[in-house]
């Protein structure tokens, strides 16, 4: 019921990417039933079957990708002050998530059915003179646990990912690193500690250390303090001159993403296994998939990495006020930004890659009503996915937005940097995407 009524209560912006949620599981879920379909219509082609089935995992993917990353900017589901208190922790938020995403999958997916019974003729009559009998088996009954499992695939991925992304994580505690006493009880860094008194007293003897010192304490590379009132330990890395001494200025530096030499990596060998399955004609379907496969998730993987390249390039040579900001702003979100950027990426690619093998002088396959349904799902979904994302950076960024503005910044200078981080990313993934487009076509061609 909690599900329901945040679900009711959402703003009209949330309850439109459910409502795309729904939508591209209404079509995933009809495409599984085509496959279905097709087994049952010609029982001798499994082969033919099975890789009908195969394709099906795209659209899932993507519709599973775009679920996950509704569920990320859902308000209603956030952990916020007091929730506690009144029964929603972290737990109950992200089974409350979870719900959700089931329920709006579970939608999409009786959608999908009452489609598929309808093309059928199982409801109403058979519609458009029967032109979709022969695809959807409109002569054989449809089994049940077959429809059933094929309609549950897709609610039981989405909810089980949103589970297992938004599950509650206990904090890492920081190191305990022992905390040393520099002069006059300043913090530092060396792991020797001190005594106040020895540091009241100028003296290098260490604490408990009260002989005075002689001469033969004296070498060649440090005097003691007792012939030159100078601590030996003064120059130390960490030792504090005095109150005024602060502390050391904590690491702000962004980290950059770690996956681009394996996203590299990836997308050479897609490259690879594509330029090998275009030895044969025609090329195999299962090594064109291997190999756009592989290359979509190199570039998943890279594209953080690439992300975070192209900020730290708008922040070179002289950077002023407008460009930093942006920088910034992509180093911050690389890994949030990049990754459906690079499922865009690959999306794109493939799309480029099939409107040449179409448009090539040799033979190529049929480009039906169901290619077409698949081509819009997987291209939908990450579009949404990609501005979902969008959203969720900006909800992230908010006090920062607040406070530059309560600073003075002004709000034209803010627009001018997203306008930017735009420019800077097509600059970027623009020609990348048709090198890797062109080079996935060259061999299917």
């Amino acid at each position: 019921m909690l599900a329901l009524r945040l679900t009711r209560a959402a703003r009209p912006a949330v309850q439109l990417r459910r409502l795309l949620v729904a939508a591209a599981s209404a079509g995933t879920g009809f495409l599984l039933l085509s496959s279905l379909g097709h087994a049952l219509n010609h029982p001798e082609a499994a082969t033919a079957s099975a890789l009908r089935l195969a394709w099906c995992a795209v659209p899932l993917a993507a519709t599973v990708y775009l679920a996950l990353a509704v569920a990320r900017t859902d308000p209603g589901t956030r952990p916020r002050p007091g929730l506690s208190a009144v029964g929603l922790g972290p737990a109950r938020l992200m089974a409350v998530s979870a719900l959700t995403t089931a329920l709006s999958c579970t939608l999409g997916s009786l959608l999908a059915l009452l489609v598929f019974l309808h093309l059928r003729g199982d409801l109403t009559g058979m519609p458009f003179d029967g032109a979709a009998a022969d695809v959807l088996a409109a002569d054989r009954s449809l089994p049940l646990p077959a429809t059933l499992t094929l309609l549950a695939l897709l609610p039981a991925t989405a909810t089980t990912a949103v589970a297992l992304a938004l599950r509650p994580r206990d904090p890492v505690p920081p190191p305990r690193t022992g905390r040393g006493f520099g002069r006059f009880g300043a913090y530092g860094s060396s792991p020797r500690k001190e005594t106040f008194g020895t540091a009241g007293r100028f003296r290098g003897r260490a604490a408990g250390s009260r002989a005075p010192a002689t001469a033969d304490s004296r070498t060649a590379g440090g005097r003691t303090a007792g012939a030159t009132g100078v601590d030996a330990d003064a120059s130390a890395p960490g030792a504090g001159a005095g109150p005024e001494s602060p502390a050391p200025a904590p690491d702000t530096e962004v980290q950059p993403p770690v996956g681009l030499p394996w996203g590299v990596a990836l997308v050479t060998a897609g490259l690879a296994v594509q330029a090998y399955a275009g030895r044969s004609t025609p090329a195999p379907s299962l090594a064109v998939l291997l190999g756009w496969l592989l290359t979509a998730t190199g570039l998943v993987l890279a594209t953080p990495g690439l992300t975070h390249l192209c900020g730290r390039l708008l922040q070179s040579t002289r950077p002023g006020a407008l460009r930093l900001l942006a920088g910034r702003v992509l180093m911050a979100e690389a890994a949030r930004i990049g990754r459906p950027l690079g499922v865009v990426c690959a999306v794109a690619s493939a799309g480029y890659a099939m409107t040449a093998l179409y448009d090539g002088a040799g033979p190529a396959p049929a480009f039906g009503p169901l290619s077409a349904l698949g081509a819009l799902v997987v291209a939908g979904s990450t579009l949404a996915t990609l501005l979902t994302a969008a959203v969720e950076a900006r909800q992230c960024r908010a006090d920062t937005v607040a406070a530059l503005l309560r600073l003075g910044a002004p709000a034209a200078m803010l627009r001018g940097a997203a306008v930017l981080r735009a420019a800077a990313l097509l600059a970027l993934f623009g020609p990348l995407t048709l090198g890797i487009a062109a080079l996935s076509a060259l061999p299917l061609s």
